[in-house]
């Protein structure tokens, strides 16, 4: 039993749930010229609180999909602004948001929830893994230079903030996605434009156009101190480019600005190719390797079923999952695809761990070797390397 209710909010109860949120997290509650742009990034019914009587926990979700390995696009959640007040936390609170969340999700036809953890022990206990890793680096702006070989890319628009948000959703939706990646509903670039808006230096968007119309833009800003050192530095808040040339081309672009003595590239892909680029590689520094996403599988067998496999041979998959208990069970998994089966398992294993090898981030003979996959058949670990294997790395580019 519990000594507490959760409910959906209204509308009205949004703005209490936010500043709730933020408190948990040490920020001030939004001013009223802040949550005109923030209160269009609670999706109506999409909020849920814990109240006793009053509110002392809250949680919010927003629909998108989900790209997976082959390129199909399946249905997810996208969860944030969890938080439980200072002093509510460790009775219970969160958990009955996180299954209450996950109940709706399954009754929805949701396929994954994701979220952005902000501590790496609270998620794992839900069933969430972390399914896609990324890195922060930085060029020596003045140093750095694009090798003569590199693609000559194509024609160059620059915008201000304003013409940038009416632009670069179009120009993000018409990208090829990588596995991880996720589309963008509205809700979510209401989310951009408020952090946007909080700088006082002017944000800068940079479109490049190829020979099909635009295909690729990054965003940034430049952060200009007026105290000693006075180092200069470009904060590349967004970059996306759908070819070879049009990442070239953006990166010639930023590295031409002048005024920059260093160029901070947050949260990109482990296989971003930069170096591949740089006349001198090591003008660029690699600052850390952060995580990324977290997904849960919330319809295991419509998760399996919607990724494409390498080749491999096949191996019978036991997933176990006390929150959902219907997605455990046997799956064998073979290059044509994923389905329930009765046979021997090869491998057994929770749904937090199936979510790190999902996405070919984790190979499953690595969390083998590490206790968090138990093997009944030898042979199993370096097959399933081979069928959960992708071509490029997960990463999704995209926070809230």
């Amino acid at each position: 039993m519990t000594d507490f209710e959760i409910r959906t909010l209204g509308t009205e109860e949004h703005r209490a749930a936010s500043a709730l949120f933020r408190e948990s997290v040490h920020y001030p509650p939004s001013d009223d010229a802040e949550w005109v742009y923030a209160a269009r990034y609670y999706s109506p019914g999409g909020a849920i609180g814990a109240f006793d009587p009053e509110l002392i926990g809250t949680a919010r979700s927003f629909d998108a999909q989900l790209s997976v390995p082959g390129g199909a696009r399946l249905p997810m959640a996208g969860v944030t602004s969890v938080g439980v007040r200072a002093d509510r936390t460790r009775r219970g609170v969160l958990r009955a948001m996180m299954t209450t969340q996950l109940e709706d999700f399954a009754g929805r036809g949701v396929v994954f929830a994701n979220l952005l953890a902000s501590e790496s022990g609270i998620y794992g206990r839900f069933g969430y893994g972390l399914a896609t890793r990324c890195r922060t680096y930085s060029l020596d702006r003045h140093r750095a230079r694009l090798r003569p070989d590199a693609p000559a890319g194509g024609e160059l628009e620059l915008l201000d903030l304003d013409r940038a948000l009416e632009v670069c959703p179009g120009v993000y939706d018409g990208l090829e996605f990588r596995p991880g990646m996720m589309t963008r509903p509205e809700v979510l670039w209401r989310l951009y434009e408020t952090q946007l808006r909080r700088y006082t230096s002017p944000v800068k968007a940079v479109v490049h156009h190829g020979p099909g119309g635009p295909d690729g833009f990054a965003v940034y800003r430049v952060d200009a101190p007026l105290t000693p050192p006075w180092t200069k530095t470009m904060e590349l808040w967004d970059l996306f480019a759908g070819s070879a040339s049009a990442y070239a081309g953006l990166w010639r672009f930023l590295l031409g600005v002048d005024l920059v003595d260093r160029i901070a590239a947050e949260s990109r892909p482990l296989d971003d190719p930069i170096e591949l680029l740089l006349a001198d590689h090591r003008t660029g520094n690699v600052d850390r390797i952060d995580d990324e996403h977290w997904i849960r599988l919330v319809d295991v067998p419509a998760a399996l079923a919607g990724r494409a496999y390498g080749h491999a041979d096949p191996v019978v998959v036991e997933v176990t999952d006390s929150l959902l208990p219907g997605n455990s069970g046997r799956y064998r998994i073979t290059p044509d695809g994923a389905g329930r089966t009765d046979r021997p398992a090869g491998l057994r294993l929770d749904v937090t761990t199936l979510a790190m090898v999902y996405l070919g981030t984790w190979r499953p003979s690595a969390l083998a070797a590490a206790g968090r996959i138990e093997v009944h058949d030898p042979a199993a670990p370096a097959a399933a390397d081979g069928l959960f294997g992708t071509g490029v790395a997960a990463w999704s580019g995209s926070h809230f």
